[in-house]
């Protein structure tokens, strides 16, 4: 008896706490590890109070926006890693499911098949990052090792065969301009193509078939990029992000190097850059996985600042609706191409222009008439600051929110040079490659 009133006595304590905590305690308005608004309270009509809506609006939003909501999520993975026996080591590999809830328009509902890897954009506190979901198939995210090195890994289900569509629009480009503009097509390999397991190898496919498969379909007028074995050679450097579904800054170090030696332009190493650090960075792979192993394994996230160059941003910057559509633009503002996030930020990747939802024209003191565009997804963020040494202007243009006649774009800004520069699976999504040849009579 004594001891159920024991037990009695310490349920009665906890609903106490949790009650107080829930009624009295702010309510939290943002996850970061969901990276999303969470609900608020709704707006009150009769209509949807007679109908039931406005009480269950009620309802979500009260379970929704707890009080230190991210906290007792890690809790509860901590607690449920703590459960399991891990029997691994060092080498110990967990899978997680791909996450379908936060979809941007258009998307399909389900996981996509290994033809469609769509990019999803999402906010970051109240502003579009350049983070996206590249969605997976088959097995998901491969947790490998533990804290406080974890390494998150997407997934890749794509074929030898896939990647054309990439390929003809890059052909599209060079058949419009002619000789008048060097076409380049590069495709950046995600970090499982370095970093996977051998006993988890069938967990996904190779990239480099769908990479070869994308450059034999080139016009023999398109230059070709192939990054795959120059990221390669450098593995063993951090080259890739652990927690974060992008590469790190040295790997579109290494990928504008290869870059600009296929162009012919200059090229400085990273004795002319300032080396920075967001120290604690846990980036999206967290959210994805929801793996406590990631929040428990933080990384530097290191870039680099060019030195002995002038350079002055301009950005022509997107309205964009809850949809992530393009409402309208602004007028063109100067701002910095460097944004310094806090140590422990999770959107340290952003440091690139501030994320994608806009045009950016970089122009340098280096004066030999040389103008690119470069055709990106967010991975295509890390590449431009090292080449300020090699190109007068460099503009940056994303696939998800360009509204202009990119003819009449490049005859007005006297572009000589246009990279394409994406991610396999944005490079093996034939919706993301049309509208780069949409871009060419839109």
């Amino acid at each position: 008896m004594k001891h159920n009133y024991i037990y009695l006595g310490i349920i009665s304590v906890v609903f106490t706490v949790l009650t107080t905590v829930f009624l009295t305690f702010p309510r939290s308005t943002f996850s970061e590890l969901e990276k999303r608004e969470l609900a608020t309270f709704p707006d009150f009509s009769w209509e949807k109070l007679k109908s039931g809506k406005f009480t269950a609006e009620v309802s979500t939003w009260f379970s929704d926006s707890e009080p230190f909501r991210d906290r007792f999520m890690a809790m509860s993975m901590m607690f449920g890693k703590a459960l399991k026996l891990n029997i691994g080591g060092d080498e110990s590999v967990s899978f997680h499911a791909a996450d379908t809830a936060i979809k941007s328009e258009g998307e399909n509902d389900g996981m996509p098949d290994a033809t469609e890897a769509n990019d999803t954009a999402y906010k970051y506190k109240n502003k579009v990052t350049a983070n996206e979901n590249a969605k997976i198939a088959h097995a998901g995210i491969v947790v490998v090792g533990n804290p406080p090195t974890a390494r998150a890994l997407m997934a890749y289900g794509g074929g030898a065969e896939g990647g054309t569509a990439y390929a003809n629009a890059a052909n599209q480009y060079k058949e419009k301009f002619g000789n008048s503009v060097n076409i380049y097509c590069m495709v950046i390999p995600t970090a499982i193509e370095y970093y996977c397991p051998e006993k988890v190898k069938k967990a996904t496919k190779p990239q480099s078939l769908t990479i070869s498969n994308i450059m034999s379909k080139l016009a023999p007028g398109v230059k070709q990029v192939n990054i795959h074995r120059t990221l390669g050679e450098h593995a063993a450097e951090d080259i890739y992000l652990r927690t974060d579904h992008h590469w790190a800054p040295l790997g579109g170090y290494y990928a504008a190097k290869k870059f600009a030696e296929v162009a012919g332009v200059p090229f400085r190493d990273l004795r002319s850059y300032r080396r920075e650090v967001v120290h604690r960075f846990v980036g999206s792979m967290y959210s994805y996985s929801k793996d406590i192993a990631i929040k428990q394994s933080p990384e530097d996230f290191v870039y680099h600042i060019p030195t002995g160059v002038e350079y002055n941003t301009t950005y022509i910057v997107y309205n964009i609706n809850k949809n992530y559509q393009v409402t309208g633009e602004r007028n063109p503002v100067k701002g910095q191409y460097f944004v310094k996030f806090k140590d422990g930020s999770g959107g340290a990747y952003c440091t690139f222009m501030g994320g994608d939802s806009k045009i950016t024209q970089v122009r340098t003191s280096t004066k030999n008439g040389r103008r690119l565009i470069i055709l990106k997804d967010s991975f295509g963020n890390a590449i431009p600051g090292y080449l300020f040494f090699s190109f007068e202007e460099i503009h940056i243009i994303d696939n998800r929110y360009f509204t202009k006649n990119m003819v009449k774009y490049v005859n007005d800004n006297k572009i000589t040079d246009i990279l394409f520069a994406n991610n396999i699976f944005s490079a093996y999504s034939s919706k993301i490659c049309n509208k780069y040849t949409h871009f060419l009579s839109q």
